[in-house]
Order: structure tokens, then C-alpha cells, then sequence
């Protein structure tokens, strides 16, 4: 028997090197990874368990589902949002420049954007986020009520805003598919749609964040002089 032949003594287990404890941040951040690397398709239980050498039941300790990661995932990302100076300027632009940071945070993630609209957000920086937003509508005068039911829309407005801008379409072809909705208001049937017909061109104007700065007036203006939700009678 040569030497390569001779049989090799088994290795021991306490020889082998010690993997890290799994943690419900380490989780979060092998997500993140394979978010960046992947797609958000890609982040399961299973390929995150792969990626950290353990089975994907053992991940269940730590994360309830794979909606709570996806929630978790798009808390993470907003850290550098509630971390940041809060900046000068009114009650108002404060808010806006709040809510801009959030709307880029989903920029940059379309798939989180999508998947903040069927899932609802948690953690201490989403909390964090919703506070500074109430303390802000709270700063401007807006009644308790209002702010509190109001945050649901000023979060839902640049989530809509940016699933709908992050879709899989490329800008050439949104572009050609505003121009082709213009010419199609252009020459509408004033008979059969008259209103469309009056506003013509108003109604694809102010694209960009013109439009966007209006719609988040409208709802401030709305929270601002919004009385007490009396429920109507059903006759």
C-alpha cells in the first residue's frame, strides 16, 4: 500500500472552525446581500438558509415568514433615512424632504417598493419614520386625528409613485407611452368625453416632481383642515 493509499484519519468535529450564531439581524443582512446580488425573487427562506449554512427551518426561530423578512429587509434600508439631520426650512419642507428620502430608498429598490404595498412595514425605523412625520403634521397644526390617519397616505403616495416609475418598462418606452396617451386625449370625442376633451394637455402636464410637490400640498392642505370623521347614514 503506497502512502497516497493508506486510509485518512477522520476529521473531529471540534477541529472543524465554529460557524457563526444565527441572529435575526444576520439573517436581515444575508438577505440584503442576496437582495443587491439576486432580486427580491431570489430572497427566500431556503437560498438565505443556503447562503448561511443551516436549514431553512432553523431560520423560523428568529423570522416569523417570509413577509416579516421582506418587512424587515425595507426597515433596514431606511435607516440612513431616519438618521439624517433633519435640515432647515419649514414644518412643510422638512416633511417633504422626509418623505423624499423614503420615495428614494424604493427608487433604488423597485422590488421593495412593489412589495411595500401588500405588506405592511414594522421596525424601529419605519416606527422612527412615522414618528418624525406626526411630529412634523403635529408641528404644522394638523390636528391629532388627522395626522394620525393622514400618515397612511403620505407613506402610500411616493410607494404608489415609485412602483409605478420602477416598473420593468424602460424609459424609452414610458416616454413613448405618455406621448402616445397625449395624442390620444388630443384628438378624443369632445361629445362622448367632454371633460377630457376641455383639459387636453393639463392632464399629462407637470410631470416629474412639479406634480408630485402639488399632490403632497393637496393632501397637507386636506390634513390641515380636516374637522372630526362624522360616519354618514346609511338611509
Amino acid at each position: 500500500m503506497t502512502s497516497d493509499d493508506r486510509p485518512r484519519a477522520p476529521v473531529s468535529r471540534r477541529e472543524r472552525p465554529a460557524k457563526p450564531a444565527l441572529t435575526r439581524q444576520g439573517i436581515i443582512d444575508a438577505a440584503l446581500m442576496i437582495l443587491r446580488d439576486e432580486g427580491l425573487s431570489k430572497v427566500t427562506m431556503r437560498r438565505i438558509a443556503t447562503a448561511l449554512d443551516t436549514g431553512p427551518a432553523s431560520l423560523y426561530v428568529y423570522i416569523r415568514d417570509t413577509e416579516d423578512l421582506h418587512a424587515q429587509i425595507l426597515d433596514t434600508l431606511l435607516a440612513p433615512v431616519t438618521a439624517a439631520a433633519p435640515g432647515a426650512g419649514s414644518w412643510r419642507d422638512r416633511l417633504k424632504a422626509l418623505l423624499t428620502g423614503y420615495r428614494d430608498v424604493l427608487f433604488a429598490h423597485p422590488e421593495i417598493a412593489r412589495m411595500a404595498l401588500s405588506t405592511q412595514p414594522s421596525g424601529p425605523n419605519y416606527l422612527a419614520l412615522g414618528d418624525a412625520i406626526v411630529g412634523l403634521l403635529n408641528e404644522g397644526g394638523v390636528p391629532d386625528r388627522a395626522a394620525a390617519w393622514g400618515l397612511d397616505l403620505l407613506l402610500l403616495y411616493p410607494t404608489a409613485i415609485a412602483v409605478e416609475l420602477s416598473s420593468q418598462k424602460s424609459a424609452t418606452r414610458k416616454t413613448e407611452d405618455l406621448t402616445a396617451l397625449a395624442a390620444q386625449i388630443a384628438t378624443v370625442d369632445a361629445a362622448r368625453f367632454p371633460h377630457l376633451a376641455r383639459l387636453g394637455d393639463e392632464l399629462v402636464s407637470g410631470a416629474g416632481p412639479d406634480r408630485a410637490d402639488w399632490a403632497l400640498d393637496v393632501l397637507l392642505d386636506g390634513m390641515l383642515t380636516a374637522g372630526p370623521h362624522t360616519p354618514r347614514k346609511v338611509s
